[in-house]
């Protein structure tokens, strides 16, 4: 295989930018096809993308034979039938972030492509990630020393729509597994798992403070790593500013950095001082494509796979609790 060809089920807008330009960016690798269950609005992403095909079934984009791997960039509750449909075809699988409901779900996944012996990645992206790769160099040159303690605050204002009481998949626990916790804290949650390791312990309270949807919209947790580092979080998706800070507590500094933010990446320590603009690319995946397509071709390994992305919906099902396990 010299060329891996993608199609994607479920263009929608994370794929206008963020995904579907750079798998033609990446080298050795090509959109050939995409699906959406409109018609219209599918024909309309293939042609402004010159994408050679289209289709409104799911079916007939996996049982496409120039169609090498698949990415699955639909909302959580259908990222588990797809998947399984895809392995079944004996196809390459990429699931948009979480990988699916819940863990339970993840696990069945990640079984099904082992027993195939098929790769399954997931859009984990910070983890390819320039600015937060520098962070883990940092890390690993122990810069900051053993890393004591890391605490992530995010805070932001409830947008219009869900002050109108706008039906939003996001929110909806049968669609997405939770609410803005899970559609976004889980991008951090994965990448501090990426930095700092596996937890071993973990404890959380939600709670629904202003009954804009059935979601969750405040959520604190604190848990421990595997090496005894401590983690504590605070998100609250109805206050009255928005904010997003990181910062890792070593036993000779700090670091500091958004996840969100296009803010600089920060290192505090006994020896020095460093702040670094680290841009991201334009598609924010491309890196994330670009590695799936290496490790593909050359056997280069790949940061996040099913196996951490299960990890990561572990850890988001014990900060909420059993009440928000979504079952099918």
């Amino acid at each position: 295989m010299k060329q891996i060809r993608w199609g994607i089920i479920g263009c929608g807008n994370v794929t206008e930018l963020k995904s579907g330009p750079a798998f033609n960016k990446a080298g050795h690798s090509s959109l050939v096809a995409v699906m959406r269950r409109d018609a219209a609005k599918a024909e309309d992403y293939a042609k402004r993308h010159q994408v050679p095909r289209w289709y409104d079934d799911a079916i007939q984009l996996i049982n496409d034979p120039e169609v090498d791997a698949v990415y699955i960039a639909t909302p959580p509750d259908s990222h588990k039938d797809y998947a399984l449909l895809v392995a079944e075809a004996g196809k390459i699988c990429c699931v948009e972030k979480p990988m699916a409901l819940n863990t339970a779900e993840c696990i069945e996944m990640t079984h099904v492509f082992e027993q195939k012996q098929l790769p399954l990645y997931v859009a984990y992206y910070r983890r390819s990630l320039p600015r937060f790769l520098k962070i883990k160099e940092w890390l690993e040159q122990d810069l900051i020393g053993t890393p004591r303690q890391v605490q992530w605050s995010f805070s932001r204002m409830p947008n219009a729509a869900d002050l109108a009481g706008q039906y939003n998949w996001r929110t909806d626990p049968a669609k997405a597994g939770g609410g803005y916790f899970i559609d976004l804290a889980s991008h951090g949650l994965d990448l501090l798992l990426y930095l700092l390791g596996d937890v071993s312990d973990v404890r959380g309270i939600s709670t629904n403070q202003q009954k804009l949807y059935a979601a969750e919209d405040a959520v604190a947790a604190v848990w421990q790593f595997q090496s005894g580092c401590l983690g504590t979080g605070f998100w609250n998706f109805a206050a009255s500013e928005r904010n997003d800070k990181v910062v890792i507590y070593g036993s000779k500094g700090r670091i500091e950095f958004s996840v969100f933010e296009h803010e600089p990446v920060q290192l505090f320590s006994t020896e020095q001082q460093l702040s670094l603009d680290i841009p991201h690319p334009e598609n924010i995946q491309f890196y994330h494509i670009q590695a799936m397509v290496q490790d593909l071709l050359h056997g280069t390994g790949h940061p996040s796979t099913g196996n951490t992305a299960l990890k990561t919906s572990w850890m988001m099902e014990q900060i909420l609790g059993s009440d928000h396990i979504v079952n099918c």
